[in-house]
């Protein structure tokens, strides 16, 4: 197989993110870094969210553009906690070197916890609460600053300044110690976010540097906590500027019969018997099942202590290949300048004028998440680990990214990204089309972790992100095996053996079911395949099985074919046949037969009737509840609806009604779980006046733009224009109706696009105005 030359891949070191390709010029006017800011939906609160799913889940920390490493504080290791950081917390209990975005189910990574202190050496991070003492420090949320490749703050502890940055495949981390005879750097090996690794290794290199690994397994909780069968290994090489000379190890006896999963290692029993371990001082390297390590040293007032770590997921070699090619030779500033580069290369892709500046950084930081996954998961001299669980070489096709929450992302993430990034697209269906052929296994997983097969929510997603990207012309992968994996998924997770999915949750798992059915129909007939285009089209109707025509809405039903008895509440129950939704919300995703649907429903009018109650009963503040409830997926699709249904101005009306509401410059500034881009790339669509309905169709939905201007960078290596412009005139907050439209410089009629018209580059032109215009974009008048 093919292997890049050393050469190219120093030279492409900062360019794996981008495949090496330029996201143009930052212009003078506006610097995009400038209106990011990370602490927006950092907070996991389930309080403040008013639901168990808690808020976005973000972190804070440092990192780069689609970057392997995550160099963030922790304040918590247990719980719903995906990204190891909420707001509201008091202490910091280390700052990691991994992190997950905005995900639920317990989370995963949180590795390589690291921690300065002074004084006496603990070996737990104790209980925030005070109850069991530790190493976590608490923090003075005034200094804290977050910004696109930064972090700082201030252990009041300990009196510590922290700073971080990072590199794609390394991270940094700077501290400014107090005058102290005994400060310290002490890393807790063990640690992982909704768990810990089974087991791990450090040794010391020389008098600067130590290198290891920690391996994570689902015996050790992590994602799903443990029912997500994540299993893999961090290796890491790291170097610190002050001398080795006083270091040690502790190693905690875990006996072989204890549970080591989320609730247990913050247990008290697990607690006290790690902070008995013993200090070792007289070795080299040590393996075992809790290791920590710490080395300490006498510090001036002010002085700075640098240390520097390379990370990679295929071995020990990669890790310390990783820190040489990228940041043995750079100093913290020249770290953190050359991360707010790549962060300002990247985010302009999309550039944007008008809007306050609260709105412009809500886009950019909304982008910024949009940027951090799918992940490298490739060491700088292109190995990675497939989905074999062994080491491979990159073919030079596409570079191995993970962390696909497919459920999530189909909807608007990726169609984002299919504009913006399609090197992206295609290096994230690469991955996921090697993984099902490297595993064996030949189908794809809908929520794909470090190759594990997860199984993470229900649908088919992958299924339409494949079809999405080649009907958008995006095809850099071998076409007819991804497409044969697409038919083995969907006879092995659909509605084949009954026409339906039955009880439990049969509403969901079925319209998604049929609608990721319908995606294989397109693209078999894409593909000349007839028959299997007709045969997955009336797959693609299994949605009339789940609709009562008495009740006139779609119902649970068990597997003899009898409906699910139905409640006085039914519609607006959560659970009842529907997973996080209820029928009122999970019933409108027929995306791909709007028409059928409609009829189903009992006509136009009455669903435009019923639609309109969705929204009017929806709370302003946006936050989970039983009718447009935009914290959650299901639904994301919905407002697009009224485009179809012959009155745009309500889908204008109410995008402009989400942006306003479901997004702010604030903590709590995402109303739902970030989703690993979801919920920001919806933003970043709706904002800027467009957003697909169906993804596997060409069709975008024109709508009203948050922003005077929003200019799209397209790649001249899949699409035939350089620039998409949408230009909104005489726009403010109250004129959000659209009154006309021009398509490079020509009158247009329609209130949707096709994506060939956006790939061709050119410019849309809407005039806006405070009243609807019921004459624009209805079919009748086209």
């Amino acid at each position: 197989m093919y292997k890049a030359s050393a050469n190219l891949l120093i030279a492409c070191s900062f360019l794996w993110l981008t495949a090496c390709s330029s996201a143009g010029v930052v212009t003078e006017d506006l610097i995009p870094t400038d209106y990011v800011n990370p602490f927006i939906g950092a907070s996991t609160s389930v309080g403040a969210a008013g639901v168990y799913h808690g808020l976005g889940k973000t972190f804070p920390g440092a990192t780069t553009p689609y970057g392997m490493v995550q160099v963030s504080p922790n304040t918590i290791t247990g719980g719903d906690n995906g990204s190891g950081y909420s707001d509201e917390h008091k202490t910091i209990e280390g700052f990691a070197f991994t992190q997950m975005s905005g995900v639920g189910w317990f989370g995963d990574l949180g590795n390589f916890l690291v921690m300065p202190t002074t004084g006496k050496l603990q070996k737990i991070a104790g209980k925030e609460d005070g109850s069991i003492k530790g190493y976590r420090s608490a923090y003075d949320k005034a200094t804290e600053i977050a910004k696109a490749g930064y972090y700082s703050v201030e252990l009041t502890d300990y009196k510590i300044k922290v700073e971080s940055s990072a590199t794609p495949h390394c991270g940094i981390l700077q501290f400014t110690f107090p005058s102290s005879e005994q400060s310290r750097i002490q890393i807790d090996l063990a640690r992982r976010v909704g768990g810990t690794s089974t087991s791990q290794y450090v040794k010391v290199l020389d008098d600067h540097t130590i290198q290891g690994w920690m391996k994570c397994t689902p015996d050790g909780g992590g994602w799903g906590n443990g029912e997500g069968n994540s299993d893999y290994t961090v290796y890491y090489y790291a170097q610190f500027s002050k001398p080795l000379s006083n270091y040690g190890f502790w190693s905690a006896d875990i006996p072989d019969d204890w549970v080591r999963k989320r609730d247990e290692v913050v247990s008290i029993p697990y607690l006290t018997r790690v902070s008995q371990a013993p200090v070792i001082k007289d070795k080299k390297e040590l393996e075992g099942k809790h290791l920590g390590f710490f080395t300490e040293f006498p510090t001036k007032e002010g002085e700075e202590v640098e240390m520097k770590v390379g990370i990679s997921f295929v071995d020990m070699e990669g890790a310390a290949n990783n820190f040489k090619q990228e940041i043995a030779s750079k100093n913290f500033a020249q770290v953190k300048q050359e991360a707010n580069d790549l962060w300002n290369q990247e985010l302009s892709r999309v550039r944007i004028s008008g809007g306050t500046d609260d709105e412009k950084t809500v886009f950019y930081t909304s982008l910024y998440h949009t940027m951090i996954d799918p992940r490298i998961y490739t060491d700088v001299d292109g190995r990675y680990i497939g989905g074999d669980k062994k080491i491979h070489e990159q073919d030079g096709t596409f570079i191995k990214r993970t962390i696909f929450s497919g459920w999530d992302v189909f909807r608007s993430q990726f169609p984002l990204q299919a504009m913006i990034n399609p090197h992206l697209v295609s290096d994230a269906l690469n991955s996921l089309i090697t993984m099902a052929d490297q595993s064996g296994r030949e189908y794809y997983e809908r929520w794909e972790l470090l190759n594990s097969y997860s199984g993470c929510m229900i649908g088919n997603p992958a299924l339409s992100v494949l079809a999405d990207a080649y009907m958008k012309g995006i095809r850099t992968y071998d076409v007819e095996k991804a497409y044969q994996y697409a038919v083995n998924t969907s006879a092995k997770f659909g509605n084949d053996l009954l026409g339906y999915t039955p009880e439990p949750l049969s509403i969901s798992y079925t319209l998604e079911y049929a609608y990721a059915d319908w995606c294989v129909a397109q693209l078999a007939k894409a593909l000349g395949k007839e028959e299997d285009a007709k045969l997955f089209y009336e797959k693609g109707q299994a949605y009339h099985n789940m609709f009562d025509v008495e009740k006139g809405w779609f119902r649970p039903r068990n597997a003899d074919g009898s409906w699910k008895a139905w409640p006085e509440n039914a519609l607006t129950e959560e659970w009842y046949g529907c997973i996080e939704s209820n029928a009122y919300q999970q019933g409108w995703f027929v995306p791909h037969d709007v028409p059928g649907m409609v009829e189903l429903m009992g006509g136009k009018e009455k669903v435009i009737a019923n639609l309109t109650n969705l929204f009017d009963h929806t709370p302003s503040d946006m936050l989970w509840n039983n009718y447009y409830n935009h914290a959650n997926e299901p639904v994301h699709f919905v407002p697009f609806l009224f485009n179809q249904l012959d009155v745009p101005w309500y889908t204008q009306k109410w995008t402009r009604y989400i942006c306003k509401n479901a997004y702010a410059n604030k903590v709590e500034g995402i109303v739902g779980n970030e989703d690993v881009g979801q919920m920001s790339a919806w933003y970043i669509l709706a904002a800027s006046g467009i957003h697909p309905s169906c993804p596997g169709n060409t069709r975008m939905e024109i709508t009203s733009p948050v922003f005077d201007k929003v200019e799209f960078k397209l790649d001249s290596k899949y699409h035939q224009g350089k620039v998409f412009t949408i230009i909104a005139h005489n726009n403010n907050t109250n004129n959000l109706y659209i009154q006309k439209a021009l398509l490079n410089g020509k009158e247009y009629n329609k209130c949707y696009l096709d994506f060939a018209e956006i790939a061709a580059g050119g410019t849309l032109e809407l005039f806006m105005g405070d009243k609807p215009n019921t004459k624009w974009g209805v079919l009748s008048n086209i």
